[in-house]
């Protein structure tokens, strides 16, 4: 039986689907993975990614962090893909490591966003709220009307993850039958820690590489998500 027809077969038994997702899901929306420097980021900028996206190079270097943030992080003209759109469809809880807000824009009702989101901005004076437009199209640092320095509601390195979100994720996992893990190479912690609160029939891991968990997984593909996932039929 091919890998398709087993994926199909194992969506169908099961009741409480849900998925689990990184930064591989929305490459395939031409949202690069800010991990990846190529030539041109190295020549662009003095600093990694990981140290420009920490919290202290936040509060010590807005602007720089900023230049950075509006030109690698925010996609705001991105559309969702055949595997958001799928996963809409399967109606499966969402869990993701992503900012891009693509999975509540492909109708997904149930998301769990880890590190937040590029469409919530707050002033950290006053706490107005900003939408992402506001922020991208700003120049240099973007200031609210009363004077304090807008951020957004992303977490950064060095900034724990929400308890509430980190709660409710581990419940949704804990409680499913059946768990597709897509577009993450696992590395990332504490949140990919999370699966092994799972124990219910079928552990199914869909990325382009290995991973460390492919060995436990009931079912693994090796293809990008969103052409396996248009695949199936709800």
């Amino acid at each position: 039986m091919d890998k398709i027809r087993q994926l199909q077969d194992m969506i169908n038994e099961s009741n409480r689907i849900v998925f689990f997702g990184g930064a591989g899901v929305s490459t395939e929306s031409n949202i690069p993975d800010f991990r990846s420097a190529d030539g041109l980021y190295k020549q662009k900028y003095r600093y990694s990614p990981e140290q420009i996206v920490s919290h202290s190079f936040f509060m010590q270097h807005t602007e720089e962090f900023y230049d950075f943030y509006k030109e690698k992080m925010m996609f705001l003209d991105a559309k969702p893909n055949k595997a958001h759109l799928k996963l809409a469809e399967l109606e499966a809880a969402v869990i993701t490591q992503n900012i891009d807000g693509l999975h509540q824009a492909a109708g997904s009702k149930n998301v769990l966003e880890l590190h937040g989101s590029i469409h919530r901005n707050y002033c950290m004076r006053c706490k107005k709220q900003y939408s992402a437009r506001f922020v991208k199209e700003s120049k240099g640092i973007p200031t609210c009307d009363c004077g304090g320095t807008i951020r957004p509601d992303v977490v950064l390195y060095e900034e724990g993850l929400d308890n509430q979100i980190i709660q409710k994720s581990i419940r949704a996992i804990s409680e499913a039958d059946m768990l597709i893990i897509g577009g993450t190479s696992l590395v990332v912690y504490p949140a990919a820690g999370f699966i092994d609160y799972f124990h219910g029939k079928y552990l199914v891991l869909i990325n382009k590489d290995a991973t460390a968990r492919d060995v436990g997984a009931t079912l693994t593909i090796h293809e990008p998500i969103g052409e396996v996932l248009d695949r199936i039929h709800v």
